[in-house]
């Protein structure tokens, strides 16, 4: 390269560098504008209740989503989350969860736990108590168990009859022909002042292979957070959003300009544009950017994808936007 060249391509680069820095300018940050929860499902709504008491009872914002999502965990009706969460095909309850704090841009997540109902507290030491980012399997279980977490049957007797109904019923649904159950909880959250945090939790698909990991513990697909742009999470076909990084693909689509709205009907967009077939999938996303403006779409019309938010002193359940 001779030095003409040399320079025009230094100035080319130094271009592209500026031109970049424009395109993901983060939005401006309201001063004190207030926390915001957002979760999804109707479960979310006890979770983001209890993730603004902690918040405003001196708690960090870690503690309020870690906390808040707690409740669905320990609460054995939800077959989906925790503790009752339905099991994997050898009749096991394997639990994944992550969490990820936007100042700090670290995250700590567990993956295919047994015998620990609160995942998302494990994960939660993964960040405080170690320099890796994911545990899976026995070596999560062993770090819960020497963290103090004490092991536990999560089968519960209806959880349990789901399941020998299930294995009874011949030619019964299995994860090899279609995935039977993805509700999860996830969860953004930002305290009003730039900060933002982001957390998920899910027994995952019911029935599942022994071992399978969906979207909801991978940092950039089930979650993602980053103070100078916002945070999302996802519920539905894991296997299909892991694909698609779609935490991470909302964030960069709001630092680029987007609302939280925006960005997340722009994500089902792009799936649906990829692989037409992805119109018929159960996907559904959450997103909140760092002044608190919260978005959420839904591929389609079914399931109805509902999310709770609470700000300014009170919660409440919404629907969110189909696309298709």
């Amino acid at each position: 390269m001779n030095e003409l060249d040399r320079r025009d391509f230094i100035r080319s680069v130094a271009g592209a560098a500026a031109l970049s820095a424009t395109d993901f300018a983060a939005p401006t940050v309201t001063p004190e504008a207030g926390p915001v929860f957002l979760a999804t499902w109707p479960h979310g709504k006890p979770a983001a209740d209890r993730a603004a008491e902690v918040f405003h009872s001196g708690g960090s914002l870690l503690d309020a989503v870690e906390k808040g999502i707690n409740v669905p965990e320990d609460d054995p009706k939800i077959m989906s989350v925790g503790y009752g969460g339905l099991p994997n095909e050898d009749g096991e309850v394997e639990l994944d969860a992550a969490i990820m704090d936007g100042t700090r841009h670290r995250a700590g997540a567990v993956c295919a736990i047994h015998s620990i109902k609160n995942p998302i507290s494990v994960a939660r030491l993964v960040i405080e108590k170690t320099r890796h980012t994911t545990l899976a399997g026995e070596g999560a279980y062993q770090f819960a168990i020497k963290e103090g977490f004490k092991p536990m049957q999560l089968l519960t007797p209806a959880s349990l009859q789901q399941w020998l109904d299930w294995r009874s019923t011949p030619n019964h649904e299995q994860f090899w022909v279609n995935p039977a159950n993805h509700d999860t909880i996830g969860f953004v959250a930002t305290d009003g002042k730039g900060h933002v945090v982001s957390g998920c939790s899910t027994s995952g698909t019911a029935w599942k292979i022994h071992g399978r990991v969906g979207d909801s513990p991978l940092v950039g697909c089930g979650v993602y957070a980053d103070d100078n742009v916002g945070g999302a999470s996802a519920t539905g076909d894991g296997d299909i959003m892991t694909n698609y990084c779609t935490s991470v693909s909302i964030v960069h689509n709001m630092a680029r300009g987007a609302s939280p709205q925006d960005a997340c009907v722009d994500l089902i967009k792009h799936m649906a544009a990829t692989d037409p077939r992805n119109r018929e999938a159960f996907i559904c996303v959450i997103a909140i950017d760092n002044r608190g403006r919260a978005g959420a779409a839904s591929m389609n019309a079914g399931p109805k994808f509902q999310y709770a938010i609470w700000q300014n002193g009170t919660s409440k359940m919404a629907d969110a936007i189909v696309v298709y």
